[in-house]
């Protein structure tokens, strides 16, 4: 991992000289307005789809796609939306008629604040969640005047200017996080709700797979219960109850995610996905992908080409 990554994201995101200011031990943090990463919108190329070593949260107005894991979202007029070290994606507009704000930062600029706050465990950041947000025009004043104050103190010289931005990302992830319609007040954990939390969490560190040469470690739901010290018929019976799915069915769906976002949006052949992913031979991926999406790998494949 790059010791400068905001640097680099500004390398290639804009043209010319992008200053990120001194690096300090409590992590780095950036924001920029749309329009300066507009400029020579023609002759810049387009983003990469990739993980970034960095969080990320946008506010933009205008026609784009975000492209994120294995789904496209259209932005057509105002989207606000979150972006993880975990999860590839990638921003494209659709003209040079785009503004709005990107904040950028790494876990560590938010450490001496947030407690134990765990950003990948909040909805705005879950792996599961839809990255962007529709918010209306008074929403979106108020995320502008959050982003405005952070620009406003980034470029002062006053002594505490790391407290006040950090105070500002946090107002504005709770801020998003209160735009999230399904979010309702959780109940206090469970025995059976901290184990199916563990179970997500062990799935996730499973992705992504980043080469071809890469193996799934976990791969059966009897690898996930004894990876959790527990029978494989509870870890069942308490998915069931928590999710109304078997363990086999999420984590059937979770590698067909990934399947998917190779077969988009990487050069690996069908034999080398099937490898990675666990399978004992090319068939076998082949009939449980077209069971799981109704397409086989080749077709959908070429789907997405065209």
């Amino acid at each position: 991992m790059s010791t400068h990554p905001l640097a680099e994201f500004y390398a290639s995101a804009a043209p010319g000289p992008k200053p990120l200011g001194r690096r300090r031990a409590g992590g780095q943090f950036k924001v920029v307005a749309v329009a300066d990463l507009m400029a020579n919108h023609e002759n810049r190329p387009s983003m990469s789809f990739d993980r970034r070593p960095f969080y990320k949260i946008s506010l933009v107005r205008g026609r784009s796609r975000v492209e994120y894991a294995d789904r496209e979202v259209e932005i057509d007029g105002l989207g606000l939306w979150f972006a993880t070290s975990r999860v590839p994606y990638r921003w494209q507009p659709h003209d040079a008629n785009q503004t709005g704000y990107v904040c950028l930062f790494t876990d560590e600029f938010l450490l001496p604040v947030k407690g134990g706050i765990v950003l990948d465990e909040l909805p705005v950041f879950g792996p599961s969640a839809c990255p962007v947000l529709t918010v209306s025009e008074a929403e979106a004043a108020a995320l502008a005047a959050i982003f405005e104050k952070m620009l406003l103190e980034s470029g002062s010289g006053y002594a505490y200017s790391q407290e006040l931005l950090r105070a500002y990302l946090l107002e504005l992830i709770y801020y998003g996080q209160k735009l999230r319609p399904d979010l309702v007040p959780l109940p206090a954990p469970t025995a059976a709700g901290r184990l199916a939390t563990q179970f997500a969490e062990l799935l996730e560190q499973q992705f992504p797979l980043v080469a071809p040469r890469q193996r799934l470690a976990l791969r059966t739901a009897r690898d996930y219960a004894d990876a959790l010290a527990v029978h494989v018929n509870h870890l069942n019976r308490v998915l069931k109850e928590a999710t109304g799915h078997t363990t086999t069915a999420l984590l059937a769906d979770r590698v067909a995610q990934e399947a998917r976002q190779l077969l988009k949006q990487s050069s690996w052949t069908v034999a080398e996905i099937a490898d990675s992913l666990g399978f004992t031979d090319t068939a076998h991926f082949c009939h449980f992908f077209k069971r799981q999406t109704g397409a086989a790998p080749g077709d959908f494949r070429a789907t997405v080409a065209v």
